[in-house]
């Protein structure tokens, strides 16, 4: 979990700090079995304070190791990389 700063968005959103988990990365990582996973874009998810999703849809697939951490967001996931 991360506070992150809003920059395109809805006027009252911009510029305001909030709770956020990464679900994409961009630079390579390496998974416990030895494999490399990278991904295309840099992507978030605004969080409260407990971990339940803001949004309503996630976009995109989202990074085994976050799913498995945050269970709400792997339930609102449509994909799991």
């Amino acid at each position: 979990m991360a506070k992150v700063s809003v920059k395109k968005g809805t006027p009252d959103t911009r510029r305001q700090m909030f709770n956020a988990i990464i679900i994409r990365q961009r630079r390579p990582f390496r998974r416990v079995d030895g494999t490399w996973v990278q991904f295309e874009d840099n992507a978030c998810v605004i969080v409260n304070e407990k971990g339940d999703v803001q949004g309503s849809d996630i976009k995109g697939p989202v990074s085994r190791e976050a799913a498995e951490r945050w269970p709400r967001i792997a339930a609102n996931a449509k994909q799991i990389v």
